[in-house]
């Protein structure tokens, strides 16, 4: 996993509440556990006018030209500004896996499904929770000014907006962590590696039936 401690990108504005994990991967994509591959078919049925299909060539589908992300002043966003309980429904890892495989590295949300907020942060997405006020704000902000640009510093816990006025917001110190040194769940354990060995070799020693072919 990639290390996140700060950046500058610009800003998409996702005006929806409650927008599930299947809006933002339908179904028909679960198959894969790839991880990667998914970003073409992120809110697959919002975004195309036909049906989307897994693996199947996404660059002559005819766009929805009013979608958020088909804008060509939303060209390149990895900072996804959303409304309250994104990431809702089914508990989908594929959802976070989208969002980054398309390029979004933070969403910024008044409050997100708890276990797609959990996903997020180990597959390297930092999830911004932040009061409603401020959110809407945000979205006028977003929508008044092409090419909206935010830098976000996870060391220093805080966005800096385009006039240098900053929002403050809070990271499970763990989480921060994580996210600082691009820690998911293997590096973690990977970083016991030399402890792991020295007692798979002690077991072995005391329980060799255990290991016998």
């Amino acid at each position: 996993m990639d290390k996140f401690v700060k950046l500058t990108a610009i800003v998409a504005p996702m005006d929806r509440a409650n927008v599930d994990t299947d809006a933002i991967i339908p179904k028909q994509f679960l198959k894969s556990i790839k991880r990667s591959g998914f970003g073409p078919n992120l809110f697959d049925e919002w975004r195309y006018e036909d049906v989307g299909q897994p693996d199947a060539d996404n660059s002559g589908r005819p766009l929805r030209k009013d979608f958020v992300l088909n804008q060509p002043r939303y060209q390149g966003a990895k900072i996804l500004l959303t409304r309250e309980n994104f990431g809702c429904g089914s508990s989908r890892e594929h959802a976070p896996w989208a969002l980054k495989d398309y390029g979004f590295d933070v969403i910024i949300s008044p409050s997100y499904a708890d276990i797609f907020f959990n996903n997020s942060f180990k597959n390297g997405i930092l999830p911004i929770i932040l009061d409603d006020k401020i959110v809407d704000a945000l979205f006028q902000e977003v929508y008044a000014t092409e090419g909206y640009q935010l830098t976000v510093d996870l060391q220093a816990q805080q966005i800096i907006k385009p006039n240098g006025e900053t929002i403050a917001f809070e990271v499970d110190s763990f989480r921060r962590h994580c996210l600082l040194h691009g820690l998911d769940d293997i590096g973690l354990t990977l970083q016991h590696q030399e402890d792991i060995k020295a007692y798979e070799a002690k077991r072995k020693q005391q329980a060799p039936w255990l290991f016998a072919n």
